[in-house]
């Protein structure tokens, strides 16, 4: 049977105890809001003994870094991520994006109270960023990020409709980006509507049948998150242009963890 190259990288972290969440488009997935990816992309905790158990499974996994920034803790603390590329047999080609911090979302600390845990047929336990904090993390300038947060969220919904705690209604109104849902929680649960509504003004118009002004709200809540985005990567991505440059002019050590 073919290795699944995935589960190699997510059981070889697991084996060296690294303290990682799945994010990205793998984490999406695993909730249900499918999304191709031939990446694995990962949150670490930035301190010294979980870097360095990292590093020995990126070993493991005859993983090199590919790209600027190199691996170091600072590097991860200010938001960048690190990309590592894997040689093992079993996970031949599969990148690694490593990241620490992201725009919006809480330090990881926070994160880990807050994860989901699975485990597989194998008895690999996969550690997976909560569904709330992803939708968040996907908050981004890409086009491709957008109809994953719907999607996402609309799976959420379907799933516990029928067991609507007030988190999960909560959840559902800051953010769902699908009217009908929108509309279908101002009219079933007017309180939480009005609480959640001095957060995202924008529900004001759910309980309305003006789906048009709705729709239209929601693109402008859409565009200013982009620029949001936008602006935390202006000097990041400076940083990785002034690195580029640098590499181009010789080569250089890479960094430890710090």
């Amino acid at each position: 049977m073919t290795p699944n190259p995935i589960l190699k990288v997510l059981s070889t972290l697991g084996l060296h105890r690294v303290r990682y969440l799945l994010i990205g488009g793998q984490a999406c997935v695993f909730y249900g809001a499918a999304e191709f990816s031939r990446d694995t992309d990962i949150a670490v905790l930035a301190e010294p003994e979980n870097l360095n158990r990292l590093l020995r499974a990126l070993k493991e996994l005859q993983a090199d870094c590919i790209a600027v920034p190199p691996f170091s803790a600072d590097y991860l603390s200010r938001g960048h991520a690190v990309h590592f590329r894997c040689s093992h047999p079993d996970a031949r080609g599969m990148r690694i994006d490593v990241m620490s911090v992201m725009r919006g979302v809480a330090p990881f600390d926070e994160l880990w109270q807050r994860r989901t845990t699975l485990e597989d047929d194998t008895g690999v336990r996969i550690e997976i960023m909560s569904l709330p904090d992803l939708v968040k993390a996907k908050k981004t300038q890409r086009d491709k990020d957008w109809p994953m947060i719907r999607r996402l969220v609309e799976a959420h919904f379907v799933q516990h409709s029928k067991n609507p705690t007030p988190e999960r209604i909560s959840f559902w109104l800051q953010e769902s980006r699908t009217v009908t849902i929108l509309q279908e929680l101002a009219r079933q649960y007017p309180d939480q509507l009005a609480a959640v509504s001095k957060q995202r003004p924008l529900l004001s118009l759910a309980t309305s049948a003006d789906e048009v002004a709705l729709t239209s709200a929601l693109e402008s809540e859409e565009k200013q998150e982009r620029e949001a985005d936008r602006v935390y990567w202006l000097p990041l991505r400076a940083e990785l242009e002034k690195l580029r440059h640098a590499r181009r002019l010789g080569p250089g050590p890479a960094s430890p963890p710090d």
